[in-house]
């Protein structure tokens, strides 16, 4: 701060640098709405065919109760599947590591299960699953595993073999190398697993729904469009792809912040240049 407490040049830079990061991808989103309300309206194209974003609000709204239990069904299994991924990927990223040959032996079997689509794989699941739900959380987990398994992998290899042979020249144990170096020298590799991640356990959840082909009351959003299109309900359809939209934003806020949490003290990646 100044002497006279007005803020200085450079806070002042940095604030408006923070508020044109949040206004101009706003003032973009707001521009595509006014521009598809003017097209929708100079074209007169029916709104079973393409309906306004006035008509899509008042979707949302009108069909919020049908559409946020949906959503709920769609968020549980995707933040549950994220969950499961990171504790699977990391988990097994360290075991791999532990040895040349235990990599070699169960590494290809990630590839395969990462390699095979997902549609193909989810009517066995949907057969051998207790429930559909179960079935969806396992699709999704799938493809969200190995993102992050690679990432960490890859991780947990880069770290710089002077500081290993510092650790085994003091004597440190595997576990010691492990906590103390290996660990915090994969973060950054980890968090963009996460990130990866988020959004691919959103899509699985989805693709895997669409697959199950799975209906009624305890239903996703996937279903809900599936349903919309069925009945020629468009702005529903539009609103639940925006709540799907809405999503995918907040995973990736959420999962970003957490990248910038754990980094932006120390790394290189994000750090801010001093000139």
């Amino acid at each position: 701060m100044a002497d006279h407490g007005l803020p200085t040049p450079a806070v002042l830079a940095k604030r408006r640098e923070t508020l044109l990061r949040i206004a101009i991808p706003l003032l973009v989103v707001a521009s595509l709405v006014i521009l598809w309300q003017i097209l929708v309206s100079a074209s007169g194209v029916p709104q079973y065919i393409l309906p306004g974003p006035g008509a899509v609000a008042k979707a949302l709204v009108s069909d919020w109760g049908t559409l946020a239990p949906a959503l709920w069904v769609t968020t549980k299994i995707t933040m549950s599947a994220l969950a499961l991924a990171l504790i699977g990927g990391a988990g097994m990223a360290i075991f791999l590591v532990q040895s040349r040959w235990i990599e070699t032996a169960f590494y290809p079997i990630a590839v395969i299960l990462q390699v095979t689509p997902i549609v193909a794989i989810a009517p066995l699941i949907l057969i051998y699953a207790p429930s559909t739900q179960v079935a969806l959380l396992i699709c999704a987990f799938l493809v969200a595993f190995f993102p992050i398994l690679s990432n960490m992998v890859q991780g947990l290899k880069s770290v710089d073999h002077n500081l290993l042979n510092l650790f085994d020249l003091y004597g440190a144990s595997r576990l010691q190398t492990l906590i103390y170096l290996k660990l915090p020298a994969s973060l950054p590799y980890f968090m963009t697993g996460l990130k990866i991640g988020g959004g691919l356990s959103l899509i699985a959840a989805v693709v895997a729904e669409f697959a199950a082909g799975s209906a009624g009351a305890g239903s996703g959003l996937a279903f809900r469009l599936l349903e919309a299109q069925y009945r020629l309900n468009i702005p529903r359809l539009f609103a639940a792809l925006i709540l799907l939209s809405v999503l995918g934003v907040v995973i990736f806020a959420i999962t970003s912040f957490l990248s910038w949490l754990s980094l932006h003290r120390w790394h290189e990646s994000s750090l801010r240049r001093e000139n």
